[in-house]
């Protein structure tokens, strides 16, 4: 009945806007019987209102006048399981996101409606209804502001008792679905962006406040789970691990991304609760165990992750607060032991800078921390604590727990901290560790005091903190130490057996940052080991000379110039900290792959190492890396000379019709159409092999079609042991250039893992079958001779300098 009314009129008219309200008045309550009704009802109100708030003001004034949203109240109360939640709170959402006049926002969000719609008791179990309330909720934070907020909290003087729109969003910070989880952090950041001081008040005081410590609980959680992926060496590295290291590390990240978003808001109460709760929960019980200052009871996680977390946060979150309690907690073995030395009289002269680097540990409030070596519980962060006044002879007393190393005091006792790691014999440990400390040393954020002892920072900075230059040079830990760290650099890179090339392309980008602060200078053994290194990837070339894919080479050198260069000029807050992991799990055996394509990855390892020493010797040498010599070498080869056979064999594909004069006839059986004669015929034209199997024309007897092609590179022929007629061929099935991206990054493409072919021919007698093998090694010489020829500067020891020259100045 009150549909056929319905479309008598017009369904945007004032008439029917009070008609839809009048018939929504009656509903006494809502059951299964009239559920379909009720959502008609109420989406006709949503559609009408929103019509009236842009075109008709007399629509929205009814709208007040009817308190239509008490209406949307009453109807949640008489609901009796009809399920009319989900479709009552999706109608609001929309009504409330499309409106755009500023007097309808603030009439919604008065009278305290929208607050009796969200504290209304749902019941969100087992069923579809939280993404409904979540995506309200999110609508609503939208359409805050420095006027509107106020309408949405309930106040007690000066202080904010309760505001339903936060703490009922947070119930859902934890939810499985992602999407609900999102609109929760864009929910809270809305509300923190609107700037309000008693609403800041309200979420950083417990129990509120409690909401920033279990986000950083939950990040916990997600990295122990990072580190047992990272750790499952006993399970072989498939290319699923790594999605899932992948996976798991973005979920680390949005984290991070999440805190960086709250610490932009800029309120200093605010910013204090996020940092103390990632320092307290976090990066301390990371860092402490990790430079031997306390065990951890409750939060362990492998040292290659604990770089990673650490180096990210610093990344992505950063802040003057966590990059300087970072750097003070890595530089406190060094200047406590400094300091000891200073009050037993060894060293007199530095004990003015020793007692400014506490006075800066009390101002960051560090010194509690390491003093009461974790007497609070996770999550009680108190933010109110007093500095503490230091006692150099308290601060002192901690020495004793620092692990002792033979050898020179000073030494030794520096050595437990990072300079241990980076000077390990693991080098992933080496640049995951390396990398932390140089995101310090580059930071803008450093404050001038631990700039200094680090050793690298701008002059100018440091004069005008009242730092002498000459402290700067003999405190700095990384200048003091700079000959050992590049030492172990060029010890990974100059190791025998070699590691991945991954870890040599990842080892040459720190090297290479590491002798533009220093100014390109090597020591003689440095040099030396260095030189050692460049000669062994030049005869790792050599061999791949003989392997199955040489005649890739020169395309390769062409094609990983470009990206060796790129990533040599990386920036260092462009470097992504998850090389750390992908190295520590680079070394793994991967199996199921083909033949040809472990050979294929290991030639395009020789020649990416063999690009990044050319760079470096270029670089120690000259100071500039190298331009790409390979870009139009490939084309040239293409028209070089060196034709051993007529032009149209070289251009040959399946089908073609070709000329038989110089080919070898012989047999072939075939799986799927028996045995057939054919010619043997192998064609080199520079650059380019192959092996034509071509069977005679019927009716030309100097032609023949291509029946199949092979490339000539890696047929290795072997004469049959017990059958002297029979030659067998390995015929590469591995395609490069469909697989050409799983040589690179942590999330590669599934590989290629085609088996390699294998084709035996039948000769009429073994001289033939001889002379069949004789002939295609003599060509695949004449295609590697070619090879060979382009690569001949390349490997000259004097190309782009000769580096032993710099060891006799």
């Amino acid at each position: 009945m009150w549909r056929s009314i319905w479309r008598s009129i017009d369904r945007f008219s004032l008439q029917h806007f009070t008609y839809v309200i009048n018939e929504l008045r009656q509903i006494k309550v809502v059951d299964k019987h009239n559920r379909e009704l009720v959502i008609d009802l109420l989406q006709s109100i949503v559609e009408i209102v929103t019509y009236g708030d842009r075109q008709d003001p007399l629509i929205f004034e009814c709208f007040m006048e009817c308190q239509v949203l008490a209406e949307f109240v009453r109807v949640l109360k008489i609901s009796r399981k009809a399920k009319i939640e989900a479709p009552l709170l999706q109608y609001l959402s929309i009504m409330i996101q499309n409106m755009e006049s500023e007097h309808a926002i603030y009439y919604c969000l008065s009278n305290d409606y929208i607050n009796s719609i969200i504290a209304h008791t749902y019941e969100f179990d087992g069923g579809d209804l939280a993404p409904y309330y979540m995506s309200f909720l999110r609508a609503v934070s939208n359409k805050i502001n420095r006027d509107t907020l106020c309408l949405l909290v309930k106040v007690n003087g000066d202080v904010v008792t309760s505001f339903p729109l936060y703490s009922e969003a947070l119930k859902f910070a934890q939810h499985g679905e992602k999407m609900i989880q999102t609109a929760v952090r864009a929910l809270t950041l809305n509300i923190y962006n609107v700037s309000d001081g008693m609403v800041y008040q309200f979420v950083t005081t417990p129990p509120v406040s409690k909401y920033f410590s279990d986000l950083v609980h939950t990040l916990r959680e997600k990295c122990f789970h990072l580190d047992v992926l990272v750790q499952a060496t006993e399970e072989p590295c498939t290319h699923q691990r790594r999605k899932e290291i992948l996976l798991e590390s973005d979920k680390i990240v949005d984290d991070l991304y999440y805190f960086k978003d709250v610490l932009s808001v800029g309120d200093s109460q605010l910013s204090k609760v996020v940092t103390q709760n990632l320092l307290n929960l976090l990066v301390f019980p990371i860092l402490f165990p990790l430079l031997q200052l306390r065990q951890s009871h409750d939060f362990h996680v492998s040292l290659v992750t604990s770089l990673y977390i650490v180096s990210h946060l610093l990344q992505v979150v950063g802040g003057k607060n966590i990059i300087n309690s970072v750097a003070a907690v890595l530089l406190f073995p060094y200047k406590t032991s400094n300091l000891r030395d200073s009050i037993e009289g060894k060293e007199t002269s530095g004990i003015g800078h020793e007692l400014s680097f506490f006075n800066l540990l009390n101002d960051m409030e560090i010194m509690e921390v390491l003093e009461n070596s974790g007497s609070e519980t996770a999550g009680e962060v108190n933010i109110n604590d007093n500095h503490i006044s230091g006692h150099l002879a308290k601060y002192t007393s901690s020495i004793s727990h620092f692990h002792s190393f033979p050898g020179d005091n000073d030494v030794c006792i520096e050595r437990s901290g990072i300079l241990a790691y980076i000077c390990s014999d693991n080098p992933s440990v080496v640049l995951a560790s390396l990398f932390l400390l140089l995101l310090l040393v580059e930071s803008k954020d450093l404050e001038c005091l631990l700039a200094s002892m680090f050793g690298f920072s701008e002059m100018q900075d440091m004069t005008t903190c009242g730092i002498s230059t000459s402290s700067i040079v003999d405190g700095g830990i990384l200048v003091r130490h700079m000959p050992q760290i590049l030492n172990a650099l060029l010890k990974v890179l100059a190791s025998q057996p070699p590691f991945c090339a991954l870890i040599e392309w990842h080892t040459g980008w720190f090297l290479q940052k590491l002798l533009i602060l220093q100014g390109r200078e090597l020591s003689d053994h440095n040099l030396h080991l260095f030189n050692n290194s460049y000669q062994n990837s030049c005869e790792r070339l050599r061999k791949e000379l003989d392997g199955c894919w040489f005649d890739h080479i020169l395309g390769t050198l062409r094609d990983e110039w470009a990206n060796c260069k790129t990533a040599l000029k990386e920036p260092l807050q462009s470097k992504n900290p998850l090389f750390g992991l992908e190295l520590a799990i680079s070394q793994q055996t991967t199996d199921g792959r083909s033949t040809s394509d472990i050979a294929w990855k290991t030639m395009v390892d020789v020649v990416k190492v063999f690009i990044l020493h050319l760079q470096l010797k270029a670089f120690i040498l000259k100071g500039e890396l190298l331009e790409n010599p390979m870009l139009d070498l490939i084309s040239r080869a293409a028209t070089d000379s060196g034709i051993s056979q007529s032009s149209d064999l070289s251009s040959a594909s399946f089908g073609s019709d070709v000329f038989l004069g110089s080919g070898i006839p012989c047999r072939i059986a075939f799986s799927n159409a028996g045995v057939r004669d054919i010619y043997l015929i192998p064609a080199v034209r520079g650059l380019s092999g192959k092996l034509i199997l071509a069977e005679k024309h019927p009716f030309r007897s100097q032609r023949g079609f291509v029946i199949a092609i092979a490339p000539l590179a890696g047929l290795s022929p072997k004469i049959d042991k017990d059958h002297q007629t029979w030659l067998h061929l390995w015929i590469r099935e591995f395609d490069p250039i469909s697989s050409v991206s799983k040589t690179r990054g942590l999330n590669p493409k599934k590989s290629n893992s085609a088996v390699d072919g294998r084709w035996t021919l039948g000769f009429p007698s073994t001289k033939a079958c001889e002379a069949a093998r004789l002939l295609i090694h003599e060509e695949t010489c004449k295609q590697r001779s070619f090879v060979e020829s382009k690569l001949a500067p390349l490997l000259q020891n004097n190309y782009t300098g000769d580096i032993s020259a710099c060891q006799d100045q």
